[in-house]
């Protein structure tokens, strides 16, 4: 007597695989969910990056600083900064990414949002795989967050200097006062490290890093007078 074979037809195979895939889809998407509900309030652990930081060089400098306790003038130059649209945008600045093609470049066009983003929940590193997450996780981070919540956790999460996250631990690294403390050119100064934290310093600042900050103070100076600072100041 021949013996039944055991071998799923190859369409009954899809249609598992299929499932499985939309399972593992929404779990990923419910997982999404959850957690950026969960750090609307609570302060996000180490990243991923931290912690590769921490194991390489043995300890960082890390400590939350809620938005009430980081001078205004901060928030405002890391704007003026990075994303000075940041208010008027849902998560991705298209007139930005529509300059970057039109330059034919690959880059410049990241967010605030976006680096929240990566920073908290992926890893560093280019990849079309991380990029396609950062996409789906950003607007997800938007509509739960404030504008005010997403700049408190860039601050608390942006590296400084090597192995110095956040402004409250850079703030005392470099000038040895509070973040609550920082003046107008202390705060461009560390704005203007942050693309490269590695290879720039807000204490002893080359002179393209002090023609730098100046643009970044005139900058936080004119988005808080024409109201593009006004989502994430109280």
């Amino acid at each position: 007597m021949p013996r039944k074979s055991t071998k799923l037809p190859a369409a009954s195979l899809f249609r598992r695989l299929g499932t499985w895939a939309i399972w593992a889809l929404a779990t990923g998407a419910l997982c999404v969910c959850l957690a950026a509900l969960a750090h609307r309030t609570l302060a996000p652990g180490p990243t991923f990056y931290m912690k590769q930081e921490a194991r390489r060089l043995g300890q960082i400098a890390h400590d939350w600083t809620p938005i009430a306790a980081i001078a205004p003038v901060m928030a405002r130059s890391a704007v003026a900064a990075e994303d000075a649209d940041f208010c008027n945008h849902w998560g991705f600045d298209m007139r930005a990414i529509r300059q970057v093609l039109e330059r034919g470049g690959a880059r410049g066009a990241s967010t605030i949002s976006q680096q929240t983003v990566k920073n908290v929940y992926l890893w560093q590193g280019r990849s079309w795989l991380r990029k396609a997450l950062e996409a789906l996780m950003t607007p997800v981070v938007e509509a739960v967050w404030s504008k005010q919540r997403i700049i408190e956790v860039y601050l608390n999460i942006a590296e400084f200097d090597e192995g110095i996250f956040g402004v409250g631990a850079a703030a005392r690294h470099y000038f040895g006062v509070n973040a609550s403390e920082l003046t107008a050119q202390q705060a461009a100064r560390l704005a203007a490290v942050l693309p490269d934290p590695k290879d720039r310093s807000a204490s002893k600042p080359s002179s393209w890093l002090r023609k730098h900050a100046a643009g970044i103070m005139d900058g936080a100076a004119t988005i808080r007078r024409d109201g593009r600072a006004a989502c994430f100041e109280d």
